[in-house]
């Protein structure tokens, strides 16, 4: 199992299922990051938080902890 926080600067990747529960799934979910959706890794940070990807078009910034929940393939 790979997750998103795995991923190097210039992958695109694909998500496969996302871990979690509740409200933090629920978040993740509302910034467009869904199941089968495509990824691309933009920056990672000096100490690898955060983790800034393009999804569904727009730019968006993950925490390490978020980038971990998403399973990637």
């Amino acid at each position: 199992m790979k997750t998103l926080r795995e991923a190097k600067i210039g992958d695109s990747v694909k998500v496969v299922k996302l871990h979690g529960e509740g409200a933090v799934k629920r978040r993740i979910m509302d910034m467009g990051i869904t199941r089968g959706v495509e990824v691309y890794i933009r920056k990672v940070a000096p100490l690898g938080d955060p983790v800034e990807v393009t999804v569904r078009g727009y730019e968006l910034s993950l925490r390490k902890a978020d980038a971990e929940m998403i399973e990637i393939e």
